[in-house]
């Protein structure tokens, strides 16, 4: 079973996420900030990352540059899932090598065709 890890500071939309991925079959660890996420990448080494643009501490992008610029980290594909979804924020997110995009709210489609196309199984 692969796993999810939710970075979103937003309860409705951490708990919509969470129950699209449980119901495909995917194995989901949330968190509400940047250190909350890095413990849990460290402990459960996830197969993909969802990542909120906007949350208390760092935003999503410095998470993100962080991820991508860490060589234990790198190969974890990062999906952001923002209201920020303008063609600026989008292109951002490709600069700082994200694997995908999503507008919230999140398309339940796009988001299992978004998995399926980066998870390795």
């Amino acid at each position: 079973m692969s796993t999810v890890l939710v970075v979103e500071d937003g309860l409705t939309d951490m708990e919509i996420i969470s129950k699209y991925l449980e119901q495909a079959g995917y194995s989901v660890v949330c968190a509400t900030s940047s250190e909350e996420a890095k413990s849990k990448i460290g402990n459960t080494k996830p197969d993909v990352i969802v990542l909120d643009v906007i949350l208390p501490d760092k935003s999503g992008y410095e998470i993100c540059r962080e991820l991508k610029d860490n060589v234990e980290t790198s190969t974890i594909p990062v999906v952001f899932c923002s209201t920020k979804s303008s063609d600026v924020d989008k292109m951002w997110g490709n600069m700082l090598g994200a694997d995908g995009y999503l507008a919230k709210p999140v398309n339940k489609e796009e988001l299992m065709q978004t998995l399926k196309r980066l998870i390795k199984s």
